[in-house]
C-alpha cells in the first residue's frame, strides 16, 4: 500500500515530535503493509512556516535514518497545503510542494469555517495543470452545510482523500457517517492515514481498506491505496486512472442487480 498523507517528519509541525517517534511510525507503517509514504507536513502561514527546501532536506535526512535502521519504507516529498492567495502560482514556482513532484497535491481546507470561493481556488489550480486531492473533507466542521460543494468538485474532477481512521470510527460517529456516505456515493478517490503519532493518529491503513472492501469490494479498496497512489507517484493523467465507484451509484446502473445475483 501507498500512504499519500503522513506527518512523519520529526519536529516540523504537529506530527512526529522527534526522530525516535518517526522511526517507530515507519516501523508501524511497514508492519501494516505500507511500502511508500509521502511526507506531508503542514504548509500553513502563521502556524507552520515550512519551506519546500526545508521539507526536501528533512525527507532526505529521515530516509537516511530509515536506511541505517533497515526499515524498508520509501519516502517521497509532499505537503499538506493550505488555502492561501496565489496558490496556483505557488505550485508553479515550487514554493508549494506537490506529491513526489507530480501534478498532484494535497489541498487542506480550513477546518472550522467554509472558505469563500474555495471551488474557484480548486479550479484555478486545475486550470494551471495541477490536480488537487482535497484532504479529509469528512472531518470538516462545516461539511453538513456544504456537502454539495464537495460533490460538485469531485464531479468536476477534483479527488477526495479521506482519513483511514474516519471510516473505522476513530474520529466518532459523525465523521464516520460522512466518510461512509462519501464512499457509498462514489466520490472518494484516496485513503490515507494522515498519521501524526503512534496512538491516536497512527500510520495504519489496513483496517480502513477492509472497511471499504466490505462496502465496495476489494478492487475499489485497492484502487484507493495502490492503483491511484501509484498513478500519483508516476504523474499519470487522472484520465488514465480508474474512476471512483460507489455502492449507491453502482446500484443505479442498469443490470447491476442481475450481475450481482449472477455473481452470487
Amino acid at each position: 500500500m501507498i500512504d499519500l498523507h503522513c506527518h512523519i517528519l520529526p519536529g516540523i509541525d504537529d506530527g512526529a515530535p522527534d526522530l525516535e517517534t518517526s522511526l517507530e511510525m515507519a516501523r508501524m507503517a511497514v508492519a501494516d503493509g505500507i511500502t511508500v509514504t509521502a511526507c506531508t507536513p503542514h504548509m500553513m502561514p502563521g502556524y507552520y512556516e515550512n519551506t519546500s527546501e526545508g521539507v526536501r532536506a528533512a525527507v532526505v535526512a529521515l530516509q537516511a535514518e530509515l536506511d541505517n535502521a533497515d526499515i524498508p519504507l520509501r519516502l517521497v516529498t509532499g505537503a499538506d497545503v493550505h488555502l492561501v492567495p496565489g496558490l496556483a502560482g505557488g505550485l508553479r514556482d515550487g514554493s508549494k510542494l506537490t506529491l513526489a513532484d507530480s501534478r498532484y497535491f494535497l489541498f487542506e481546507p480550513p477546518h472550522n469555517t467554509a472558505p469563500p470561493r474555495m471551488a474557484d481556488a480548486v479550479f484555478d489550480c486545475m486550470a494551471a495543470g495541477f490536480h488537487p486531492l482535497i484532504t479529509h473533507p469528512e472531518r470538516l466542521r462545516w461539511i453538513e452545510d456544504h456537502y454539495e460543494l464537495m460533490v460538485q468538485m469531485a464531479e468536476a474532477g477534483a479527488w477526495m482523500q479521506i482519513t483511514a481512521g474516519s471510516i473505522t470510527g476513530r474520529f466518532g460517529k459523525r465523521t464516520q457517517y460522512w466518510a461512509e456516505r462519501m464512499v457509498d456515493e462514489g466520490i472518494v478517490h484516496i485513503l490515507a492515514t494522515d498519521a501524526h503519532n503512534l496512538r491516536s493518529r497512527s500510520p495504519v491503513l489496513s483496517q480502513a481498506v477492509e472497511a471499504v472492501a466490505e462496502r465496495l469490494g476489494e478492487e475499489a479498496a485497492k484502487d484507493m491505496v495502490l492503483t491511484r497512489p501509484l498513478a500519483v507517484l508516476d504523474n499519470e493523467s487522472p484520465a488514465t486512472v480508474p474512476a471512483a465507484v460507489g455502492a449507491r451509484r453502482q446500484a443505479s446502473r442498469p443490470g447491476f442487480f442481475k450481475r450481482l445475483f449472477k455473481a452470487a
